[in-house]
């Protein structure tokens, strides 16, 4: 008979907890499909009291999950921690140092060092598996390195936090200020107590980082990454925004151009009935493009439990069954630098919001900005008058380079009228 896979996992938050659970329910059925047994037989955790509501007694306990990763016998360790150093970092490098096949949801971590820990278990004969680090129970890692290797990208664009999507769809629904929903995504356990990685775009940066590289065969950059958050989308351009025909959601968007891959992640303004569109609360979804396959859709919940444990477990499931690959698609000396896209010269059509007093001449000097900046004007919305009043003008306009938007914007905001910062957000209409 053979051995059953012998498995350490370093962190019982919810994520590890939710491991162990799946693998005790769904026992059988992984035995079958992996071809034998699958079995957590230690752990570490900083709190053993803490009710987890499962059984922990019979398995190894360690304070210290290096020190688990280094010491424990087993065939693979799970790290679920967190975290792009510290014990995290140190647990995942004893474990390939060790020889153990290495189970990962850390996104942050392979963001920052994804190729050098490949590179390393390459060298030990181990696997790196990150299933779980992007879009939680949505199996896009798989898709794009295994289902669709076949094409080459033009462009992986995606929905990769909930905690936003979240926000922002719910700003919509009730027509409320993003302040009071964040604090309402809080109490409902959407949202962290400090919530900055997600609505600032870090968590979604860190997923992105790793689609890029998979898409692409590139090697991790995550220092060439352009990011926004969501904290100064209001509710004001999410009706503006139903007016013109679109949804407001924050994107990654990794693409493929003649100055080199584009990797950004910021609020975008989408069609309302495009794919990503539609995707609503706490989903993820990603849009992947290849030249054989044309669009493809992958959507699902992006975080909890049983989203997360379900992708670590697929990858359990492939160690124990024997299934081999290089962590990135391709072998970790064969990734190439990431040859990035400045952002400066992204050319894409955009949605201004200004909030100017109501006089005669205002527009005129705003106009002449744009045009002195080389941006051409596609619609304009303006409600009423209310002179001497401040009102709302927004405009939407044409394909235009990135660096010349903020040009005009720069001379739009010192104008005496215009009372507050000009807001922008992109267009994506393809």
């Amino acid at each position: 008979m053979t051995k059953p896979l012998k498995v350490a996992v370093a962190g019982l938050g919810t994520v590890g907890a939710g491991l162990i659970a799946l693998l005790r329910q769904q026992s059988d059925l992984i035995a079958e499909r992996a071809g034998r047994a699958i079995t957590v037989t230690a752990v570490s955790a900083k709190d053993r009291t803490k009710d987890r509501g499962l059984d922990l007694s019979g398995l190894h306990w360690f304070d210290d999950a290096a020190t688990m990763a280094a010491e424990a016998d087993v065939d693979v360790v799970v790290e679920v921690i967190g975290g792009s150093s510290g014990i995290a970092r140190a647990t995942a490098e004893a474990a390939i140092a060790k020889g153990c096949h290495l189970v990962t949801a850390n996104k942050a971590l392979l963001a920052v060092s994804g190729a050098e820990l490949a590179r390393a278990a390459e060298a030990k004969g181990v696997t790196l598996a990150f299933e779980a680090a992007v879009a939680g129970g949505i199996p896009i890692v798989k898709a794009v390195r295994e289902g669709l290797a076949g094409n080459r990208f033009s462009q992986v664009t995606g929905i990769l936090n909930g905690t936003c999507n979240y926000i922002l769809t719910t700003m919509r629904e009730s027509g409320r200020e993003f302040a009071e929903v964040l604090g309402e995504a809080q109490a409902l356990g959407y949202a962290e107590a400090d919530p900055s990685f997600d609505i600032d775009g870090i968590d979604a940066a860190h997923k992105l980082c790793i689609l890029t590289s998979l898409a692409f065969g590139t090697a991790v950059d995550f220092g060439q990454m352009h990011i926004e958050g969501i904290r100064h989308i209001s509710a004001l351009d999410i009706k503006f925004a139903e007016e013109l025909g679109y949804r407001i959601k924050l994107l990654g968007i990794a693409r493929r151009t003649e100055a080199g891959i584009e990797q950004r992640v910021h609020p975008c303004m989408v069609p309302i009935h495009s794919m990503i569109g539609r995707v609503d609360g706490v989903f993820n979804a990603v849009v992947a493009e290849g030249d054989f396959v044309g669009k493809t859709l992958f959507e699902g919940r992006g975080a909890g439990a049983g989203p997360t444990a379900s992708a670590v477990a697929a990858d359990l499931i492939d160690i124990a069954a024997g299934c081999h690959r290089p962590a990135f698609g391709i072998k970790a000396d064969r990734l190439a630098p990431l040859k990035a896209a400045p952002m400066a010269d992204h050319k894409g059509a955009y949605y201004i919001r200004l909030m100017v007093l109501d006089r005669p001449g205002v527009f005129a000097d705003i106009a002449a900005a744009l045009r002195d900046s080389d941006v051409s004007m596609e619609a304009v919305i303006q409600r009423g008058r209310a002179p001497g009043e401040t009102v709302p003008v927004v405009m939407t306009v044409h394909n235009t380079k990135e660096s010349s938007m903020h040009c005009a914007l720069e001379r739009i905001a010192k104008l005496e009228a215009v009372v507050e910062t000009p807001r922008l957000i992109r267009i994506e209409n393809e």
